[in-house]
């Protein structure tokens, strides 16, 4: 089995998954929304990932939270910039400036079998080299009119194909896509 990377983000319905400045309390805000138990699919994608890959700015930002959300989930910071791992997390943090394709081609013979890609930037690059096998996208109903967005000036059309849709009564609408990989 070939080493398989995906994607599992939430953004507003106008495509953006942070402000401008990075910020997340419009989620926060909307997430109060949700029943308690409901975590719209992500545990159960966590417990099928072996790596978390995100970049610097999404390592950051989960870094600032009260609680580092991965427990002992190994994280792989891409950065061409030092970043700060504090002492807890050495053992499961770690940085690279690898390209996306070096570090899935060594992850690949590491024998790694899934990876999550996080971060604007990152899902960008891996999707720029044909490296995302699919996109679990959580829309939620409200437009910021600017911030980060998901998806930047791509270079060349990627195609999907739309494998599953679920509403769900509090108004977050979840869509799971596969990257259709053309042999060129």
């Amino acid at each position: 089995m070939s080493l398989k990377s995906s994607v599992f983000i939430a953004t507003s319905l106008d495509g953006f998954i942070a402000r401008v400045g990075g910020e997340l309390d419009w989620l926060d805000a909307s997430n109060a929304t949700v029943p308690e138990g409901e975590d719209c699919g992500y545990n159960r994608f966590m417990e099928s990932i072996d790596i978390l890959v995100m970049g610097r700015k999404t390592y950051e930002q989960v870094s600032s939270f009260d609680k580092w959300p991965y427990e002992n989930k190994p994280v792989i910071v891409l950065t061409s910039n030092k970043v700060e791992i504090p002492n807890e997390l050495t053992k499961t943090v770690s940085q690279s400036s690898e390209s996306p394709k070096k570090l899935h081609e060594r992850l690949s013979k590491e024998g790694a079998q899934r990876l999550y890609i996080d971060g604007g930037v990152t899902i960008q690059r891996f999707l720029a080299e044909g490296l995302i096998d699919d996109l679990t996208i959580t829309v939620i109903p409200i437009i910021l009119g600017n911030g980060i967005p998901l998806f930047g000036n791509g270079k060349k059309d990627i195609l999907l194909k739309c494998v599953a849709t679920k509403s769900y009564d509090f108004g977050f609408v979840q869509s799971t896509y596969e990257v259709q990989k053309h042999v060129e």
